[in-house]
C-alpha cells in the first residue's frame, strides 16, 4: 500500500518517473514517528544528469540546485521535491565533501548522520533500514551511523544536529559514546559558517521543550562554543515561558537564554541573523525592559501604544520576555493588547494644512503631539483632538 505522503503531488510523480527511487530521511522518520511531514526528499540510484532527463520527460520542471553534490529540485504544481543521487564521499574536511555517484543503497545510507535518518521507503511502502533506525526511533535513541567520531569529522554540524534531534525524539539517557565524540569535536565547530550554526540553533529552539537538549549542549561544551551569550546557562526564564504557555517563538526563546550582560545587537551581527530577525530580537529585548515589576498604568499604556511590531502575537513577545526574566505575570497587559494598537492619526499633510512650512519642524511638532497622544490619553484621543493639540502647540510657539 502506498503511504499517503507518497501517493500524491510531486513526490508521487518523482517516484514514478525515476526507476528504483525512494523517499529518504526526515519524511520516512516522521511518518514512522507519527509526526507531520513537511518536506519529502528523494534519492535515486542514477547520476543526476540522467535523473534530470527522466524527470523532464515525465513533465516536471527541473532546477539544478546542487548539481555538484548530486541534487536537483523537481517541481510540479509549485510543489518542490529535492532529488539526490546515491553517492559516496571521496574526501571530506569537516564542512564540505567531494562525492561520486553510486548505485548501492546501503553504502549511501552509511554516510548519513543518524540511524533514523538513514531509512528509505519506496512506493510499495516497504521501509529499508540498514542500521536499526526504526528501533532507535521507537526507543528514543539518537544514534550516529557507524562510529560517531567519524561522522562528526565528516561534518561538524552534526554535533548541533544531534541536540536538535534529541530535543524532538530523544528519551532517557543519551549514548555515552555520542556525547564523548561530541566533546572531542567541539574545536571543529569553529570551522562552521555562522549561518549554518544559527539555522540549527533556531530549529532546536523551536522544539516543544528544548531544555534537556540545551543542558546537554552546555555540559559537552557545545553551547559555550556556538552561543557564549547563553553562558552561564540559566534555564529559569525559558522554564517560565514553557510553563505559562508562551509562544514557541525562536527569537523569544533566544532572548530568554541570553545572559543579562549579553548585547543583542552584537549577537545578531555575529550569528548573521536576517534583517527581520534582527528587528524582532531588538523589539523583544528593548521593549521588554520598558515594563518593570509594578509598572504604573501610564507605563502600561505607553508600552501598549508603542508595541506596533507586526501582528499582535509579535507585540506580545516583549511582555512574555519581561515575565520570563522577573517572574511577574502580565496576563492583563497581554489581554489588553488583543487588538493591534491604533496608528497615530496625524500625518505631515495635517501640519501643512495648518500653515507649517515644509521641513524638519513638521516632524518635531508631530512628535510632540504623538507623545501627548501616547502618554496623556493612552491613544484614546481622536484625530480632531490631535489636530486641536497641534493648533495649541503652534499658538504657543507664536506667542513666545
Amino acid at each position: 500500500m502506498i503511504p499517503d505522503f507518497l501517493a500524491h503531488g510531486t513526490p508521487a510523480a518523482v517516484l514514478r518517473a525515476l526507476p528504483g527511487s525512494r523517499a529518504v530521511g526526515g519524511a520516512v522518520r516522521d511518518f514512522l514517528a507519527g509526526k507531520p511531514i513537511h518536506d519529502v526528499d528523494v534519492a535515486v540510484p542514477l547520476p543526476p544528469q540522467e535523473a534530470s532527463r527522466l524527470l523532464r520527460a515525465a513533465g516536471l520542471k527541473v532546477f539544478e540546485t546542487g548539481l555538484k553534490h548530486g541534487t536537483v529540485t523537481a517541481v510540479l504544481d509549485r510543489q518542490p521535491v529535492e532529488v539526490t543521487s546515491l553517492r559516496r564521499d571521496v574526501a571530506t574536511d569537516g564542512r564540505h565533501a567531494e562525492v561520486e555517484w553510486i548505485g548501492d543503497w546501503r553504502e549511501d545510507a552509511a554516510r548519513r548522520d543518524f540511524t533514523f535518518n538513514a531509512m528509505s521507503m519506496g512506493l510499495d511502502g516497504e521501509v529499508h533500514d540498514h542500521f536499526g533506525g526504526r528501533e532507535d526511533l521507537a526507543a528514543g535513541r539518537v544514534r550516529f551511523v557507524g562510529v560517531a567520531g567519524e561522522r562528526l569529522a565528516e561534518d561538524y554540524l552534526r554535533a548541533l544536529r544531534f541536540f536538535r534531534f534529541w530535543a524532538r525524539y530523544g528519551r532517557g539517557e543519551p549514548e555515552a559514546e555520542a556525547l564523548a565524540a561530541i566533546r572531542e569535536a567541539v574545536p571543529g565547530l569553529a570551522r562552521l559558517s555562522v549561518e549554518r550554526v544559527w539555522m540549527e540553533i533556531k530549529r532546536l529552539l523551536a522544539a516543544p521543550d528544548p531544555r534537556d537538549a540545551l543542558r546537554l549542549m552546555a555540559g559537552t561544551g557545545v553551547l559555550g562554543a556556538v552561543l557564549p551569550e547563553a553562558m552561564p546557562l540559566d534555564m529559569e526564564p525559558l522554564s517560565r515561558l514553557l510553563s505559562r504557555g508562551a509562544p514557541g517563538d525562536g527569537v523569544l526563546r533566544l532572548a530568554a537564554l541570553m545572559s543579562a550582560k549579553a548585547d543583542h545587537v552584537t549577537l545578531g551581527q555575529r550569528l548573521k541573523l536576517s534583517a527581520a530577525e534582527v528587528l524582532r530580537l531588538a523589539h523583544v529585548v528593548d521593549q521588554s525592559s520598558m515594563l518593570k515589576p509594578g509598572a504604573s498604568e501610564g507605563e502600561v499604556l505607553m508600552f501598549q501604544a508603542v508595541s506596533r511590531f507586526g501582528t499582535p502575537p509579535d507585540a506580545h513577545l516583549p511582555l512574555w520576555l519581561a515575565d520570563a526574566r522577573d517572574g511577574q505575570d502580565r496576563h492583563a497587559e497581554r489581554a489588553a493588547m488583543g487588538e493591534r494598537p491604533p496608528a497615530f492619526p496625524l500625518q505631515g499633510k495635517d501640519a501643512l494644512a495648518l500653515g507649517v512650512d515644509p521641513g524638519p519642524r513638521i516632524g518635531a511638532l508631530l512628535g510632540k503631539v504623538e507623545t501627548w497622544w501616547l502618554t496623556q490619553t493612552g491613544t484614546t484621543a481622536t484625530r480632531d483632538a490631535c489636530i486641536e493639540k497641534l493648533r495649541d502647540l503652534l499658538a504657543d510657539h507664536t506667542n513666545q
